[in-house]
């Protein structure tokens, strides 16, 4: 599979010195290039700039980061080494607002170096480092997890639909809309996928399209406004995206046009799903209404990738994430199984069952 965040050690066997490696998203598809960091602003630029981007990756993305920046702490004292951590966390947090998964993974490192009774600052360097890892695996575990589940929704010959880049390039692993994709293609079923190319940075042209060639699955690339076409020409029996974050009620935030093609599928009765792990979920919000939208430059819309589509001067609203609410929303694939109606219990007792475990 793609190895979209890693932790990148320096010396076989030890984890310390190490960096962040990352693949630079926003030279795909035309190049494959790897960054290597250890450095907290180009860290929050990789994320601020869509360098990394996926709510699980981001996660991973930031943990990593933060281990990264903090093998350099001068801290003396475990107090020290904790306000270091917050300081660079607090920083990080600010990069993007709408997926949880960013400060789902920093609250953890930070909770995991604060609960420690150990006091010596290059232990405390290598557990975080540790954490973080485990981070990245726990999310790979998840993603081929929700594929499991994922798997029994789709039969021989579906033609599926998905928005933006919810597979390997956005987690740890296999992906979460991507994921039950990818292991029906192991398992030899004849499937096509349909990518929108998702305006207006073009994640599922140039991203999705792109991981889908490599692995050798049948994918057709198209416009996000031919999805009601080609809905209304039956080539379509399923719709799998991912989300950036999931209020308790199942109001799920992701990739906008997302909120457009559940309207589309409900009309066309064809089923729509979303898939996320765990973490991807906060309860702390009651309701999609809720849930913080990013707002990106206009140039994302005036000049993408350099051209001018608009004029220089117009004005531009472009939010990042649309809600796509409950109701449209068939079933949310988890990491240990599907989520049904009526969502804010079957949320309440999956994340329960999370925390027993």
């Amino acid at each position: 599979m793609i190895d979209t965040v890693r932790w990148k050690s320096d010396s076989p066997g030890k984890l310390m010195p190490g960096k962040l490696r990352l693949i630079d998203q926003t030279r795909l598809p035309e190049q494959l290039v790897y960054i290597e960091t250890d450095e907290a602003e180009v860290i929050f630029n990789c994320i601020k700039k869509l360098v990394v981007r996926g709510a699980p990756a981001i996660g991973c993305a930031a943990a990593l980061g933060l281990s990264a920046v903090l093998q350099h702490s001068s801290a003396r004292t475990k107090q020290e080494f904790v306000d270091d951590m917050k300081k660079t966390a607090d920083y990080f947090a600010k990069s993007r607002p709408t997926a949880v998964n960013l400060f789902w993974a920093l609250n953890r490192c930070l909770k995991k170096i604060d609960a420690t009774e150990d006091s010596d600052i290059f232990l405390l360097k290598e557990l975080l480092i540790q954490e973080s890892i485990n981070i990245l695996n726990e999310d790979i575990h998840m993603c081929r997890s929700i594929g499991e589940n994922g798997i029994e929704l789709i039969k021989d010959g579906y033609g599926i639909l998905t928005h933006c880049n919810a597979g390997a390039l956005a987690t740890g692993d296999y992906g979460t809309a991507l994921s039950p994709i990818y292991l029906a293609a192991e398992r030899q079923m004849n499937i096509t996928v349909y990518s929108d190319e998702t305006r207006p940075l073009l994640q599922g042209s140039r991203l999705t399209a792109w991981e889908l060639n490599k692995a050798n699955i049948s994918v057709i690339t198209i416009c996000d406004s031919m999805a009601a076409q080609v809905m209304r020409e039956g080539k379509i029996n399923l719709v799998i995206v991912g989300a950036d974050r999931i209020a308790a009620n199942g109001d799920s935030a992701n990739k906008i046009g997302t909120y457009g093609l559940a309207i589309l599928a409900k009309y066309h009765a064809i089923p729509f799903y979303i898939a996320a792990p765990h973490s991807t979920i906060d309860i702390s919000l009651k309701a999609g209404d809720e849930i913080p939208i990013e707002q990106r430059g206009a140039d994302e819309v005036r000049c993408g990738f350099g051209k001018l589509t608009a004029p220089a001067n117009v004005n531009v609203y472009n939010p990042a994430f649309d809600v796509t609410p409950h109701e449209l929303i068939t079933g949310i694939i988890t990491e240990s199984r599907i989520l049904r109606p009526s969502y804010t219990k079957t949320i309440k007792n999956f994340i329960k069952d999370q925390k027993e475990y």
